[in-house]
């Protein structure tokens, strides 16, 4: 990006803005989401305080849909001859960045693209979204920007008004925003995002719910982890367990985080309770058994499908032609589990004394050890994925809130980015996807939290 002298669109007044006029996904993975997002060439006037996104002339460069994309906005009434003069270096730093084997055809036929609508649609058609999902893609990104042209004092109101249209989706594209603002080093928009962020999570439901949520959850940790100081027994577990039962959030995050304790003498101890027991007390502990069995199944049923999601991706990467490269495009699938099973193979071949499978163990495991910190929270997302009940995985976070940092978040974005470019694992984009509105409600509570 380079910083250039402009006039406000409102004020005329001459401000520095920095403006991103060539979007290559060739040599930035992020460049179609910063476009899409809104948070490129976005500013704020230091003078009359007017926001939006400055209009600027775009090259849209995507050699993996084979897309060449040119918008000159008409605002600018500039001749098609002086269009040309100005596209024609970018599209020239955008076949020149290719290597000459990947140069095809379609680099000397740039589509025209005559508004800035049609533009983001021919981007967003080829990755096969809908003209109904950009639809209320552009309403969302409308909604937010109205508030946050509202004055401190008219938000809340216009935060009730439009209560029903705040959603999780509304809150992560409010949020991959923020990291759009974050990574371009724009602290006065992200300052104004986050601060719109605060006020949703006071004023509208789902804030209020995320923050009731968020209350529960941590009253259920703050518990255990207090039983634990004297020491956890199946006898006291049930007894927190039944304290806790008149909240799902509660129970679920009680009985996931304790796992290991309800086998099957814990449940012996609750059947000889309900034996004992008459009227509404019997009916409230028989139905705390029943739910307690199907939390604890689906946790076994997914730890289960974990391990053998684990074993095959190691096979997989056995039999990869390049195990390094395999590896490293493996990483959002690398868990404990995956670990857990290379040590396992490890010690198998070492005991058959099977060098070649060694070698290639070996080989996986460097490439894991050199991942560094990306490493563990690509780990901690693998296992986040591989969570299947929503409650399950809100404990994971509450476990690992040191590890849900910015960098945490930034990585996730990645992850999306990369998989909606590929477009070739429609599953996992959107569990990715599912996953990052939770880790959004997480922070937004954690942030509420902290403000309280």
């Amino acid at each position: 990006m380079a910083k250039t002298s402009v006039q406000c669109p409102q004020c005329r007044q001459p401000i520095t803005i920095e403006l991103t006029r060539l979007f290559d996904t060739n040599t930035d993975p992020e460049a179609k989401q910063k476009l899409l997002s809104g948070s490129a060439n976005s500013f704020q006037c230091p003078v009359c305080g007017y926001r939006g996104v400055y209009p600027t002339p775009i090259v849209y460069h995507d050699p993996e849909k084979e897309l060449l994309l040119t918008y000159f906005p008409p605002d600018l009434r500039t001749p098609v001859n002086e269009q040309e003069r100005v596209l024609g270096p970018m599209i020239k730093k955008a076949m020149d960045d290719l290597p000459p084997e990947k140069r095809k055809s379609y680099l000397f036929r740039p589509q025209t693209m005559l508004t800035e609508q049609r533009l983001f649609e021919t981007i967003l058609e080829a990755d096969g979204i809908t003209p109904e999902m950009i639809k209320a893609q552009q309403e969302k990104l409308a909604l937010l920007q109205q508030l946050l042209s509202a004055s401190p004092e008219g938000l809340p109101e216009m935060i009730r008004q439009n209560d029903e249209k705040i959603d999780e989706e509304l809150f992560m594209l409010l949020s991959r925003l923020a990291q759009g603002s974050a990574a371009a080093g724009d602290r006065q928009s992200l300052q104004a995002l986050e601060a719109l962020q605060q006020a949703l999570l006071e004023h509208s439901t789902l804030g209020k719910a995320a923050a009731q949520e968020a209350a529960e959850t941590q009253q259920a940790v703050s518990e255990l982890q207090d039983l634990s100081k004297t020491g956890i027994t199946r006898e006291n577990l049930l007894d927190l367990l039944i304290k806790n039962a008149d909240s799902d959030i509660k129970l679920t995050t009680i009985a996931s985080m304790a796992r290991g304790g309800l086998d099957y003498t814990f449940f012996q101890i609750l059947s000889d309770k309900i034996e004992a027991s008459n009227g509404a007390e019997k009916d409230q502990l028989v139905s705390l058994r029943q739910r307690l069995l199907t939390i604890t199944d689906a946790i076994d049923k997914a730890m289960q499908a974990q391990l053998e999601d684990a074993q095959k991706l190691v096979h997989e990467l056995l039999a990869a032609d390049d195990i390094e490269k395999a590896t490293q495009e493996a990483f959002p699938r690398i868990s404990q589990a995956v670990v857990e099973v290379i040590n396992r193979e490890a010690q198998a071949a070492q005991a058959a004394n099977d060098e070649t499978k060694l070698r290639k163990l070996s080989q996986i495991i460097r490439v894991l050890q050199s991942a560094g910190a990306s490493g563990a929270y690509l780990e901690l997302i693998d296992s986040l994925l591989a969570e299947e009940d929503a409650d399950k995985r809100a404990a994971k976070l509450e476990e690992s809130s040191d590890k849900v940092d910015d960098e945490f978040m930034r990585l996730l974005s990645g992850l999306i980015g990369q998989f909606e470019e590929s477009g070739d694992d429609a599953e996992t984009l959107a569990k990715l996807q599912d996953l990052n509105r939770e880790v959004l409600r997480f922070s937004m509570k954690r942030n509420l939290q902290s403000a309280g």
